[in-house]
């Protein structure tokens, strides 16, 4: 969507505020031998107390309130009874909706302790999500927010996984533009106009970038079981700087 009014970023920045509250205190909340459901009722219950619906179970009956997924699973993870073991990466994606408005984000964390390996991919991860932002304003292509991406990602030695994107939001959990790549496509000539609603998030990974679907139907992991991170903001396209709902 566009939001072309006050009434619409108002009521974008409350969904945005809510969906960043629940995930950080998902994120708070993780601690070894917990289990994956017990983590996503924290963020059904803070989303039930705000007035919110969980996006992914109101728009596609997902099995859950989040999305918890636990590497090499990297999008759609069903919350169960598996307990957390200290030095796992995992990922926590929230989205919701109040009011007729939908806001999306996520990011990637380690269970306990610090393991160097997965602390390098977060922080590029990170770092190639806010590059994107940079990228995002109106009048540049949408395949500058793809360059910046892969480009941060080729910078610190990963790949972007070229099957995941980030897309529009806004009235609707996924609506036009439908896909944000993660990679440069010359022939993406897509301009991004001022009050577009994004929610961009680059998928990096020490593998080949390509993911394939569990048997559960819902859960994407890695094909080549390597391991990966993501980073969610969702924001408004300005002249300048984007409004990040999500931050």
């Amino acid at each position: 969507m566009t939001a072309d009014s006050n009434k619409d970023l108002q009521y974008l920045k409350a969904i945005g505020r809510i969906c960043a509250e629940a995930l950080r205190r998902m994120q708070g909340a993780v601690r070894v031998g917990m289990t994956t459901r017990e983590l996503d009722e924290i963020g059904r219950a803070f989303l039930e107390t705000e007035g919110a619906r969980s996006a992914p179970q109101a728009m596609y009956k997902f099995p859950g309130a989040t999305c918890i997924s636990v590497s090499p699973v990297i999008a759609h993870g069903i919350p169960n009874e598996r307990l957390l073991r200290e030095g796992e990466l995992i990922h926590i994606d929230v989205s919701a909706e109040l009011d007729g408005y939908f806001a999306d984000t996520g990011a990637s964390l380690v269970v306990s302790k610090s393991e160097r390996r997965f602390e390098k991919l977060i922080e590029a991860t990170r770092s190639s999500l806010n590059k994107a932002l940079r990228a995002a304003k109106a009048g540049n292509r949408m395949n500058a927010i793809s360059r910046a991406v892969q480009t941060e990602a080729g910078k610190r030695g990963y790949n972007v996984i070229t099957d995941l994107t980030g897309h529009g939001i806004g009235r609707k959990l996924h609506e036009e533009p439908k896909e944000i790549l993660n990679y440069y496509d010359s022939n993406d000539r897509r301009i991004l106009n001022e009050g577009l609603v994004l929610a961009i998030e680059p998928f990096l990974t020490t593998g080949v970038g390509r993911v394939t679907q569990e048997r559960d139907g819902w859960s994407l992991r890695t094909t080549d079981k390597a391991i990966a991170a993501q980073f969610e903001h969702t924001i408004v396209v300005t002249k300048n700087k984007p409004i990040i709902l999500t931050a």
